[in-house]
Parts: structure tokens; sequence; C-alpha cells
């Protein structure tokens, strides 16, 4: 079974959120690596498209058990992506953050 996978305004501004933060930061440092920001993006769309086939594989996140989240490794830590399952072919991504922030926005 293949599921179609949509983001949610707020997650599609947490994707806009994540790469300004990291040009920002790779624009302050004199050795900065802009395409950093782009291989992160990258990396969260690769993991996000994993859903497509294996939804059910990630974590549950609350006692809803529809309600999951998807690990994304990058670099030293790496992101997590809150998502619901929401029908029987679809997978909706609700936010996106980075594995440090404190909580989803």
């Amino acid at each position: 079974m293949t599921y179609r996978v949509r983001f949610t305004p707020q997650a599609q501004m947490d994707l806009e959120r994540l790469f300004d933060f990291i040009i920002e930061r790779e624009l302050s440092r004199a050795t900065g690596d802009l395409d950093i920001a782009e291989r992160a993006i990258a990396a969260i769309r690769a993991g996000i498209e994993t859903l497509r086939t294996s939804p059910f594989t990630c974590r549950k996140a609350g006692e809803n058990p529809f309600l999951r989240e998807l690990l994304i490794p990058f670099g030293a830590s790496g992101y997590v992506a809150l998502f619901e399952i929401a029908s029987g072919q679809d997978i909706i991504i609700a936010a996106v953050r980075h594995q440090l922030e404190q909580d989803y926005r």
C-alpha cells in the first residue's frame, strides 16, 4: 500500500524556518557552508518519503495510535516530524522540528 503525504501550512512554515535558521547560522560563521541547509531539507524530505510505504514503523506520539513521530538523522542530531495517519491512504505532516528544540510549535 502506498500513502499520500501532505504537509499542513504549519509544517511547511517549519521547513522554511529550519532552512532560514541554518542559512543565518552558516552566514555568521567565517567558514560557513550554505549547502548544509539544502542537505538538511533533502534529508527531511527523504525521511518523509519513507512514510509513503511504512508509516506504522514510526514511534507513537501519545495515546492516539495514528499520531506518530518520524526521527530523521542529520549530522550530530537531526529532525523530528510529527504526523498523523489520517485515513487508509493519507499521511498529514503536522510539524517538523530540530531534535534539540523544546517542543513542536
